[in-house]
């Protein structure tokens, strides 16, 4: 256990010290005492960044929650995009690949790829973080044409 004279110096030193502080502060204006603070509000968060001219920087796009709303043509051109990556790769990419390569937010890769695989554009091996994407060949071209037409089909005629 430290010595009395030991702690009465610690506690000397520790008044000086605080007594400093304070007449230090006391003494600066307030402008040099919000300079100091740079960056910091009130409540103690960090306010945004701002420009030379005192303008606050722009945001950067938030990730977090739902995705915006996608029409069936921005889905078909990511899906060409796709099948044109995984075209230029014989063995096929996995989907985080493909996410990385084309530089797609991660929530919307899977709606894109089922997109592909049900036209018969892309083809899937493998399961789950295994499975890699490949393109079907002529099946690509035949389901791009297939997919604006409407199949009909025939009923047999019964037999009485």
């Amino acid at each position: 256990m430290p010595s009395a004279s030991l702690r009465s110096q610690l506690a000397s030193l520790a008044d000086t010290f605080a007594s400093s502080v304070l007449a230090a502060i006391r003494g600066a204006s307030l402008d040099d005492l919000l300079s100091e603070a740079q960056g910091t509000s009130r409540s103690g968060r960090r306010e945004r960044p701002r420009t030379a001219d005192g303008a606050p920087l722009p945001r950067r796009p938030s990730r977090k929650g739902r995705l915006g709303r996608r029409s069936p043509e921005d889905i078909a051109k990511t899906l060409a995009q796709v099948v044109a990556l995984v075209k230029r790769h014989p063995k096929g990419l996995r989907s985080e690949q493909i996410r990385h390569a084309l530089k797609l937010d991660k929530r919307e890769v899977p709606r894109v790829l089922h997109e592909g695989l049900s036209k018969k554009m892309l083809r899937a091996r493998g399961h789950k973080r295994a499975t890699t994407y490949s393109a079907s060949g002529a099946g690509a071209a035949k389901a791009a044409k297939n997919a604006t037409k409407r199949k009909r089909t025939r009923k047999a005629p019964k037999k009485t």
